[in-house]
Formats: C-alpha cells, structure tokens, sequence
C-alpha cells in the first residue's frame, strides 16, 4: 500500500512528518534577520498571535516557546495547583502528562474512544461517578478524588493525530463536575466542529486551549506553542507568566512573582508567519493524500485507515491505520519492521502514559480500549508534501 500511495524511495528514508520550508519562509526570516528583532521583542509575534486569533476563532493568541510550555501556563491560568489532580487520556504525547507534573500535580489517566481516538466522555463520566465526590457548598463545590482526597481540578482532552475529539460532550461532562477544561490541540491546527458558519475550531471549546509549531506539526515555528482563550484577563495572565513576571517599566526590572521565560522569540514568529500564510494549501494537500490512503486502504482485508468523527473537518496531520487482527500488536510490530526496511519510516502510537516509569502509580480509571488501540494502531507518512506540489501563496507575511 505505501508504495502504491507514495512511490519507491529515490532520495532516502521517507519520514512520518516533516516540515515544509519554500522560498517564502526564507524571505520572511531574512527579513527578520534583516531587521535585527530576532529575540522576544518584534512585529512577528504580534502578527502571528493575530493570524492565529483569526483562524482558531479565538479571541487572544499567546505565542510561547513549545507547546509543553503553553499546555503548563495554561494549566496553571485555570488554577491547577501542587498537590491537585488533572484528568488526561493515557493515549496521548508525555507533554500532556509532563505539564501536569510540571505544575506539581498528578495526571489522573482515562480511557480512549474507539472511534475519535481522544477521551471517551461515557467512560469518563462513569469513572468519575466511581470515584470522584463534590464537596463543598453547592456551585462553588470542589471535585474530588474519594479515594486520595485531592482536589481533581481539570480536564484536558487532547485530539489525536488532528482529529476531533468528541469535545462538546467532554465539555458537559466537565460542567457537570465543575471543572475547567484545557484542551491540548497541539497537534490539530486547522481541524474543526461542524460544518459552515457554525464551524469551530479545537482550541476554542475550553477555558482555554494549546498549540503546538514543533518541527514535525503541520505549522512550524522550528520550536513552539500558543495558549488560546476568549478571556481576556486569562491571555494577561499567560503572557505575564511567559514573560518572567516583569510589570512594564521604562527600564526597571520588575518582577512580582516567579514565573518563567516562556516566550517566543521573534526569529521563530517570522517562520511560523510565513506558514501560517501556507495553511490551507498545506491542508488541502495533506487531505488529499489521506484520501489517496483510504483509497489504498479499501482494498486491504484487516487494516482501515481511522476517519475523522462525522460532523467535523480533521487536519490530517498524521494518517493513522488501524488493524484489527487478535493479535495486532505483533503484526503491527511486523509491517513496522517492514516498512521500515522498505524506507518507509512508519511509527506506532504513543506508549499509553499510565505505564510509563514515572506514571505507573498514577490513579488511573480502566483503561482497556486505550490499551487495545495502542496494540494496533500505527501511522504512515503525512508529510504535505507527499500529497503535491506547494500552490502560491496567496495569504500576507504581516
């Protein structure tokens, strides 16, 4: 199948997801470099929180130094502190684990929906009516683990591989037990929820949400993040957290808590801008080769290619394929080895978070089709570039 979807190797190894770098990039960061604004301060940043603004939908775009990092400021904005417990899936990057720990608490592992990949919310609001407890006096009243007493203090769904999570219904889920909802879109630039006027991007559905412009995600700022939200004292308060804390001053330094230096330097502002003027020629071909692949995939007997959930619009970002084989985890161990062998460089999903050194005593609910969907996923090469030529760009570098 990979070879009929993309071809024989001519030039090495083909990777999972590479970036795409053309002239434009380039003309937009010698212009950077021309200007000689290439640390935290110059007009990219502000210009890419602005496209970034207007394509999520979002009111306020915080651009940061990865998305682990905004995934942390924004878990901290919702009021995540030492000591609390913050809701993950298990079948999702470490950062999204590591940003729990990074603010003190302890990631709480639930399980994965067949079809979307992301949190399932039925078996979310199961768990929590097993385990979980109000207390307090009515609204303002905390949820709580029973069983460790402390305080479980949000949710982040996290929407895999650029697909749509069934996010509306983990938001209810969240409003039935009051907890705030962090969304981690790092990977799902350009995926959205309905159809026409009443599309929403993901990123949007929470108190807030993360990016991510790592080197292998659709849009690359080389290294980085953003933090999504329509509140504005909440985008205030990432941005101060990001920017060590500093009050503005004429030439005093000024610090008022600790806080960190999370900021995007305006060199990788330049790049990203100049992406973001690529984005939807950069998804229309993206999409097109997963389309080549279902294609493919169709006339294969035990593997299908994981479709975005009806009602929403996916990215694309890495097209996953599913086996159901019984004993899929060796067959997919199997066609990785093959592919790779043949240059193709295929990689399996994430090892479920919940066992993993540092999370193996971490409360988790069961977690039985996360851990089916590990043993038979795995995803083949995305990058744009496999699905055609660059178009011209037709967007503006300001």
């Amino acid at each position: 199948m990979l070879r009929e979807v993309l071809g024989a190797p001519t030039r090495g190894p083909i990777p999972l997801h590479e970036p795409e770098i053309t002239d434009h990039e380039r003309r937009v960061v010698d212009a950077c470099l021309a200007s000689g604004s290439v640390s935290s301060v110059g007009d990219c940043i502000g210009a890419l929180e602005r496209r970034l603004a207007r394509v999520t939908g979002a009111a306020h775009a915080v651009a940061v130094g990865s998305g682990t990092a905004a995934l942390q400021l924004a878990l901290h904005a919702a009021g995540v502190r030492p000591g609390d417990e913050v809701l993950v899936p298990t079948l999702s990057f470490v950062a999204t684990a590591n940003a729990v720990a990074h603010c003190g608490a302890t990631p709480h592992f639930v399980d994965a929906d067949a079809d979307s990949l992301g949190i399932d919310p039925d078996a979310l609001r199961r768990h929590l009516a097993r385990v979980a407890r109000r207390a307090g006096p009515g609204a303002s009243a905390r949820c709580e683990h029973a069983a460790t007493g402390r305080r479980i203090a949000a949710l982040v769904p996290m929407h895999t591989f650029g697909h749509a999570s069934r996010i509306a219904e983990l938001c209810e889920v969240a409003r039935e037990w009051g907890l705030p909802v962090v969304e981690d879109a790092a990977e799902s630039l350009g995926t959205t929820v309905g159809a026409g006027g009443s599309a929403r991007h993901t990123g949007t559905f929470g108190l807030l949400g993360t990016l991510s412009f790592n080197g292998n995600k659709t849009v690359t700022t080389g290294g980085g993040g953003a933090v999504l939200t329509d509140d504005e004292a909440l985008a205030a308060r990432v941005r101060h957290l990001a920017t060590t804390a500093k009050r503005p001053h004429a030439w005093e330094y000024v610090h008022d808590e600790v806080a960190w230096n999370h900021r995007m330097p305006n060199l990788n502002a330049a790049l990203g801008v100049a992406q973001m003027d690529r984005l939807d020629d950069m998804l229309s071909r993206k999409r097109a080769l997963a389309a080549r692949y279902e294609r493919a995939a169709a006339a294969l007997t035990g593997c299908e290619v994981v479709a975005p959930l009806a009602g929403t619009t996916s990215n694309r970002w890495l097209v996953a394929l599913r086996l159901d084989a019984a004993d899929a985890g060796a067959t997919r161990d199997a066609v990785l080895a093959a592919a790779h062998a043949a240059g193709y460089l295929c990689r399996p999903a994430w090892q479920p978070l919940h066992t993993l050194p540092m999370y193996e005593t971490a409360p988790r609910a069961a977690l039985d089709v996360a851990t089916r969907l590990h043993a038979s996923l795995f995803n083949v090469p995305s990058s744009a570039r496999l699905g055609g030529a660059p178009g011209p760009v037709r967007g503006s570098a300001a």
